[in-house]
């Protein structure tokens, strides 16, 4: 009987594979709590227990709340800066590059309100080092799309496509509050294509004639 990939891993790689899962179980559980309660009211006891640990053992994984904090918007961070430096890779056109970076980004603004929202909240709770970090991936990642719209648009200012990078990422990452309708969360098969739309939209306006 041919073996199974987890009968054939040993010990040493099962336990670090128990422990990643119960790191990612614990960013989980952060970003939740972060997002409902902010970052300065949720213990390490909380996290434990959302988690299923201890409070304690939480220490095994992260020395402190902060770091915790750190390690989500950084790992997010850099997943988003890898992820569209892999969408541009794989579509030569520039049109279609932007499209799939759109596709992108409204899968993670659907996929993990939560950790938008305490971006936006908890950000000034990292320290100097980190927040550096994060606006260093951050910043990389807008690159990645500036460099898609200036193939499309070759005679448009740079600092004018951040801008317009930056105005989408700000419609898109609004998802957190604006799909709701009358109270209700709107479903995302509804909001993932006026999201895109919109984006594109967004991205590719003709700017205004100066007023003389």
């Amino acid at each position: 009987m041919r073996s199974t990939d987890a009968t054939q891993a040993g010990p040493s790689t099962q336990r670090g594979l128990a422990k990643e899962s119960r790191r990612q179980a614990l960013l989980s559980a952060a970003a939740s709590l972060f997002a409902v309660n902010g970052f300065n009211r949720v213990s390490l006891e909380d996290l434990g227990a959302a988690a299923g640990v201890s409070g304690p053992a939480v220490y095994r994984h992260f020395p402190g709340k902060q770091a915790v904090l750190a390690d989500l918007l950084v790992t997010v961070s850099r997943e988003l800066l890898d992820g569209g430096r892999d969408v541009v890779a794989r579509n030569a056109d520039p049109a279609s590059a932007l499209r799939c970076l759109v596709e992108f980004q409204v899968d993670f603004a659907l996929g993990k309100p939560d950790v938008i929202r305490v971006q936006d909240r908890d950000f000034s709770n990292l320290s100097e080092e980190d927040q550096s970090a994060v606006r260093a991936l951050q910043l990389s990642y807008v690159e990645v799309w500036v460099d898609v719209l200036a193939k499309l648009r070759p005679d448009t200012d740079i600092a004018e496509l951040r801008m317009r990078a930056h105005a989408t990422f700000g419609l898109i990452n609004s998802t957190p509050h604006s799909v709701r309708s009358h109270g209700r969360k709107m479903a995302a098969r509804s909001a993932r294509p006026l999201l895109e739309n919109m984006a594109l939209a967004a991205l590719l306006v003709e700017a205004p004639e100066p007023a003389p």
